[in-house]
Order: C-alpha cells, then sequence, then structure tokens
C-alpha cells in the first residue's frame, strides 16, 4: 500500500496566516502541520508517500520535508495547478500508486488515535473502498453519512439538512479502481470534482466499508479548528496515542 497526502489548496479561511505560507506547513504542537500525517502513514506501515502540494508552495514543503528520511520514508511530490476538488487532486497519484491500494490523507486533519487499525481492517478487506466517519456538532460543513445497521447507504456533500451527525473526515483507504472511477466524476456545482462522488461510486456497487473514529479529530481549516489541533497534539507532545490508550 502507499500513501498520498493531500496539501494544496489556498486556506482562505487562516488568512492573513496563509499570506506568506503554506497552510499545511503552519506549527500544531511542536510541529509543522504536515509531519502529523506522515507520522500516521508511517506507523502504519507505508513507507512510499506522495505529497501533492500547490505552485505556489512547493519549494517550502520540499524544504520543510525533504526525501523522507527523517520520517523512515520514502517522499515525492507532485503539484496540483488548480484548486479543482479532491478527487482532482488524486488523479494526480495515479501513476505514483502504480496499481497498488492508496491510504489518501488530507493534510490539514489531526487524528488524535493512530489510523493504523483502519488500514489494517482495509488490507484484510481486499478491495472496494473504506472511509472513517466521526460524530459531529456541524455536519453541514462536511460529507455526511446516511447510515444503516451494517453499511453507508449515501454521503452527502455540505447538506443543508444533514441526514446524520457523521461526517466523513479525512482518511480514505481505496483500491485500484479509484482511478478509473475519478475519470467519470463530473464537476459539482461548486465546480469541484468531491471525493463524495467517489466514494458514492463504491457505495453503487456495495464496496464500501466504514469504521468510526477513536479519539479527537479536527481539520485544521478555520482558527477555531488549528487551535483544536494544537489542543489535541500539544497536549500529547505531538505524540499518537494508541486505541487502547
Amino acid at each position: 500500500m502507499k500513501g498520498v497526502i493531500l496539501a494544496g489548496g489556498h486556506g482562505t479561511r487562516l488568512f492573513p496566516l496563509t499570506k506568506a505560507t503554506n497552510k499545511h506547513l503552519l506549527p500544531v504542537g511542536r510541529e509543522p502541520m504536515l509531519y502529523h500525517p506522515i507520522r500516521q502513514m508511517v506507523g502504519a506501515g507505508i513507507s512510499e508517500i506522495l505529497v501533492v502540494t500547490s505552485t505556489d508552495h512547493m519549494g517550502d514543503v520540499v524544504r520543510c520535508l525533504g526525501s523522507g528520511v527523517d520520517f523512515g520514508c520514502r517522499l515525492s511530490y507532485r503539484v496540483q495547478e488548480s484548486a479543482s476538488g479532491i478527487a482532482h487532486a488524486l488523479a494526480l497519484a495515479e501513476s505514483f500508486a502504480g496499481g497498488s491500494p492508496i491510504c489518501v490523507i488530507l493534510g490539514d486533519n489531526v487524528f488524535e488515535c493512530a489510523i493504523e487499525p483502519y488500514v489494517a481492517a482495509f488490507r484484510g478487506q481486499g478491495k472496494g473502498a473504506r472511509v472513517l466517519l466521526k460524530e459531529v456538532g456541524d455536519p453541514e460543513r462536511y460529507g455526511v453519512a446516511a447510515l444503516d445497521e451494517h453499511q453507508v447507504i449515501e454521503i452527502e456533500e455540505k447538506p443543508k439538512n444533514p441526514k446524520s451527525h457523521f461526517a466523513v473526515v479525512g482518511l480514505y483507504l481505496y483500491d485500484a479502481r479509484v482511478f478509473d472511477i475519478i475519470r467519470g466524476v463530473e464537476p459539482s456545482a461548486r465546480g469541484e470534482y468531491e471525493i463524495t462522488s467517489v466514494n458514492n461510486a463504491y457505495i453503487a456497487t456495495l464496496e464500501l466499508r466504514y469504521d468510526i473514529c477513536k479519539g479527537r479529530w479536527t481539520d485544521a481549516g478555520t482558527f477555531d479548528s488549528l487551535a483544536e489541533a494544537n489542543r489535541i497534539l500539544g497536549g500529547n507532545d505531538n505524540r499518537i496515542l494508541d486505541h487502547d490508550e
């Protein structure tokens, strides 16, 4: 399995902090934000990782992360020329994946506990896709999962009237078919290629499974959630907790 970290976008909700640097290089606890998803992947046994970021900040990201030797992995890089959605950014990873299954993390997502059990569950699953859900108080900000007793039956992107409080957070696990699915995705009303469309394609073939995220989680895309990310990792000295802690 290979890893993909998506770290593009303009970070407009964090302006003026992002006037001079990429959002994903802002400090969280004692480290740049991007260190966290790399450490999560390495802890899950993933040693080949692609970082996708924007044209404006590629140099800064490479200078910060280097080859990956400091993390015990091999890092590669791709530029996303325009902020056209998560699925658009993920499509840039096709040649890197080379037919392998992939673990995708949004670079501004912070998980208090290790992702390793979810990665292991997907390895055991063998095919299809797997997503991570978290009950939140503001589901209208996210892709929201409608659930029955056994599976996700639909994911709706940023709904005005959410069908549940379970948000799809920024960890996605896919088999190699994901790139064929992305090629069939149409832009949304927002003009973006949504990862929700990809996930719903797996739902349609009954190949999407899910886990409930253990421990605290946040996306660090606003001032409030960046502060929460600092509480989560700063309180643990940037250590990732095991699920039994």
